[in-house]
Order: C-alpha cells, then structure tokens, then sequence
C-alpha cells in the first residue's frame, strides 16, 4: 500500500504513514465544530448600545438647564461609553 500523501510503500494493515504521520484512514470520530460567532454579531450590539447612550446624553443636556450644556450629563455619559468598552474588551480576552 502507498501513502496518499508522500507516496511512501507502507504495510498494508498500517494505521499511519511511518514516513509523514499521515493517518491510512479516516478518523472514526470526527470533532465536533464549535460555531464561530463572526466580529460582526459582538460589534453590532456594542455599536447600537454606544450610539443610544450617544442620542441620550445629547437629549439630556440639551432638555435639562434651559439648553445649557452640564458637563456632569457629558461626563457620565462617557464614562458609561468605556464602562461598555471595556466589559466587551473583557469578554472577548476570556474566550
């Protein structure tokens, strides 16, 4: 028998190629595929979330103080922005 990959002459009851390691058969068991989640289905839900707390904070400073801007609403409203960065930064470095 030949190997399918080097074209070594192996024993015909031989498991795996002594040559290369290529297997003679194809494994009994296969493993199973884990799904691959795409970096579009992690960035979608970040984006939307970032752009409404955008559009609130925006609402806020300006329907709050006659108009005028109060950096507290612009501070929390940042701070929220990387609090949700950084827990989506967080997630991604444990899998």
């Amino acid at each position: 028998m030949q190997c399918r990959n080097c074209g070594t002459e192996i024993a015909a009851k031989a498991l795996i190629c002594y040559k290369c390691g290529t297997a003679t058969t194809e494994a009994k068991y296969q493993p199973a595929s884990l799904p691959r989640a795409s970096w579009l289905s992690g960035l979608l839900p970040t984006a939307v979330a970032l752009a409404l707390l955008v559009a609130v904070t925006v609402y806020v400073e300006r329907t709050s103080n006659g108009g005028h801007a109060s950096p507290t609403v612009t501070y929390v409203g940042v701070g929220v922005a990387v609090l949700i960065i950084g827990i989506r930064a967080y997630a991604r470095r444990r899998r």
